[in-house]
């Protein structure tokens, strides 16, 4: 059963906040799941009860949600490029290969994320509803 609520300030597990209806969103979710060994990731949709509190409690950049993946942990947001690059890095080998994308300089990496984000529904497509997690995965999804 997915869990009602989590205090997210209390929690170690790294939790991922994502664009529900973005094709290429729930395709990095998918990829998380698939390669996460020891299923330390949780995860909520941006669009969830869950997902807005959280976002309206990290005092983010209102333009963040729904354009960037977001990843929660040890108190720390990444937002955009250092979302996925961390997301790489506790995924562990191979994965934390592609943190080595850390050295590119911040706001090149968002350049090219950005540009991404704003054609994501034109390359990869949009569906009209969030995804609706399997049995045997939604457990680690965050929702109310």
């Amino acid at each position: 059963m997915a869990q009602e609520t989590v205090d997210i300030s209390t929690t170690n597990a790294p939790i991922i906040f994502f664009d529900g209806t973005c094709n290429l969103c729930n395709g990095f979710v998918q990829f998380i799941i698939r390669h996460d060994k020891k299923k330390i990731f949780l995860f909520a949709p941006l669009q969830s009860e869950t997902g807005r509190e959280a976002i309206k409690s990290a005092s983010l950049p209102q333009k963040t949600p729904p354009d960037s993946v977001i990843l929660f942990y040890k108190g720390v947001w990444h937002i955009r490029s250092a979302a996925a690059l961390q997301a790489s890095r506790l995924l562990g080998w191979p994965w934390i290969m592609l943190y080595t994308g850390i050295i590119i300089p911040r706001f090149l990496r968002d350049a090219v994320y950005n540009l991404i984000s704003r054609n994501r529904y034109k390359w990869f497509g949009k569906r009209n509803e969030c995804m609706i997690p399997t049995p045997d995965i939604l457990e680690r999804f965050l929702s109310k």
